[in-house]
């Protein structure tokens, strides 16, 4: 009887350290982090659109851009998932060409803190060739001076850092699972 009760109290020993280790580790983790799982303490809301703000879109190379999204409300909020993106035809967030958007990444859950920061990469197929350019694929080229970006049943009008014009073969983007930014 002893053996037994001496085996049940290293059986109820071992979960407790596996759940202190998957709580280290996040797999039990709420949005908030290990940290509120092992407090107890109520998650963090999902962030809302009014306290985000994303200002543009930062080039990076001739097929990609970054869009950053900054949480500025006073409190913590958790961003997860991608973004839906859209072509701002003739500039109107209103007139936009809504992309298919091919997610790339697992979607995690980001805590923003106040002040906290986003990011997503989007990734599109570039005109090729000089002045009116071309599509090696026979498609004919998008050109649109914005992007809407839809983040947290948001929209926010985009345009690219450089002050120059968004320009991309077919209807299709890639974009990212949001992560934190560094």
């Amino acid at each position: 009887m002893t053996h037994a009760g001496k085996g049940g109290g290293a059986a109820r020993g071992r979960r407790r350290v596996l759940l202190a280790a998957a709580v280290l580790c996040g797999t039990l983790a709420t949005p908030a982090g290990p940290a509120a799982a092992a407090a107890g303490t109520a998650p963090v809301p999902a962030c809302r659109g009014g306290q985000l703000a994303a200002n543009s879109a930062a080039r990076l190379g001739s097929t990609q851009v970054r869009i950053t999204v900054v949480n500025e409300g006073p409190k913590p909020c958790v961003l997860t998932g991608h973004p839906t993106v859209a072509l701002a035809a003739l500039g109107s967030p209103d007139r936009n060409k809504p992309l298919a958007v091919t997610r790339e990444g697992t979607a995690r859950p980001v805590l923003l803190r106040a002040g906290g920061t986003a990011e997503t990469r989007v990734s599109f197929t570039p005109v090729l060739g000089e002045a009116e350019g071309y599509c090696a694929s026979g498609a004919r080229p998008a050109v649109a001076p914005s992007l809407v970006v839809g983040i947290a049943a948001t929209r926010f009008q985009l345009a690219p850092d450089d002050g120059g014009e968004f320009a991309l073969c077919g209807t299709a983007m890639r974009a990212t699972a949001f992560r934190a930014a560094s």
